[in-house]
């Protein structure tokens, strides 16, 4: 099982850590954990998920305090810096 703490290294933020705080996708920060393990899981299968592919996979999680558009911005953001990464 893998949780919010196992996906950094080194003490460096994960990928997604640190595009949900570029993009400003949390405010309470209580489903924050779980939008970004499930944004982990969409990426491992789809790295390159478009914005309605997003929107369908983290349907399950719900955020009552911020925008999901922020949420599909730093999951895309994130997405982007991985292709980047892999292709350097």
């Amino acid at each position: 099982i893998t949780t919010i703490e196992g996906i950094g290294s080194d003490g460096k933020l994960h990928p997604l850590q640190r595009a949900f705080l570029d993009q400003g996708a949390f405010q309470c920060g209580y489903c924050t954990p779980g939008m970004i393990l499930m944004a982990k899981a969409l990426l491992e299968r789809n790295p390159n998920p478009s914005k309605e592919e997003i929107r369908d996979f983290m349907a399950g999680n719900i955020c009552r305090c911020t925008s999901y558009v922020e949420i599909v911005r730093a999951v895309r953001q994130a997405a982007r810096r991985n292709r980047k990464r892999k292709k350097d």
